[in-house]
């Protein structure tokens, strides 16, 4: 039994074989691209600011998608040596841009784990006291070390990755190197518009269990918008493994994360959806 997940068992003859048909994750990659509305989102954004909550474009996105995984879990599984696994947690992994004490330019990965009574605002507050620690230059989070440790001696890297991607693969990869991994993901999200850039569709990586990546992108005018506009749309390019989720299963997900992207105060309760005097009362 993997440390992660839990194997299932009862599904359509389809959807035990297509990890056979496709057995790598790069060989089961559906591209789309998506668009939110980019002068609601900084509406609301504004709005919580003024009110003291600091929250950003990432935390609601994430916030988003952790609700509308909630509801449709298939989303949260993954992929592992041809067997379909549902993740036991939720977790998101992002790429922090830093800079040495040199003045180049870095990069650090970070995953941030999330429970069901977390709302917009408690994920906003994680990802900042994530980004906060390791920004700082001489930081190096468990992440990095591991790395810099892999890549210390000759020949260390191709041991250490491959032993790492082998006991993967046959679920024996200890759950402390998965919770250090930011590859051993639920979603792995990336904003190229913080460096002006617009969306591309990033692959899912192959080792891990990433089963969908969203990049988001610098906005765009609406061309549906009335001359003479300036409303401004947020291009997602969305990556996805679609051996986790049938296509309904996928288009009822991304109904739902539109939906809550559309009225994102919603997300300021618990993402279950749980209310917890009503919990507290039927204890």
């Amino acid at each position: 039994m993997r440390p992660d997940g839990t194997r299932l068992r009862n599904l359509t003859p389809i959807v035990q074989a297509l990890p056979y048909i496709m057995p790598r994750r790069f060989d089961a990659q559906n591209w789309a691209t998506d668009y939110v509305d980019e002068d609601l989102l900084r509406a609301y954004i504004r709005q919580k600011r003024r009110e003291g909550q600091h929250v950003t474009h990432m935390s609601v996105l994430v916030a988003a998608y952790y609700k509308a995984a909630l509801e449709h879990p298939k989303v949260n599984c993954f992929v592992m040596n041809r067997k379909v696994y549902q993740r036991n947690h939720f977790c998101f992994s992002f790429v922090l841009l830093k800079t040495r004490a040199d003045g180049t330019p870095d990069e650090t990965a970070l995953k941030i784990f999330l429970e069901p009574e977390d709302d917009v605002f408690t994920i906003a507050r994680k990802i900042k006291e994530h980004i906060d620690r390791n920004l700082q230059t001489t930081h190096n989070n468990q992440t990095d070390r591991f790395a810099s440790f892999a890549f210390s001696l000759p020949l260390l890297p191709r041991l250490v990755f491959g032993l790492a991607y082998h006991l993967d693969l046959h679920g024996l990869l200890p759950r402390k190197i998965i919770d250090l991994s930011p590859f051993h993901t639920s979603l792995f999200i990336t904003n190229l518009a913080s460096i002006n850039t617009t969306c591309i569709f990033h692959h899912c990586y192959e080792f891990g269990t990433t089963g969908v990546f969203i990049c988001m992108g610098r906005p765009v005018p609406d061309p549906t918008a009335p001359e003479g506009s300036r409303k401004k749309l947020l291009p997602l390019g969305v990556v996805m493994d679609e051996r986790i989720a049938t296509g309904i299963e996928y288009s009822r997900f991304f109904a739902a994360f539109s939906r809550y992207l559309r009225k994102p105060e919603i997300l300021e309760q618990r993402l279950d959806g749980k209310v917890p005097g009503l919990m507290a009362s039927k204890l």
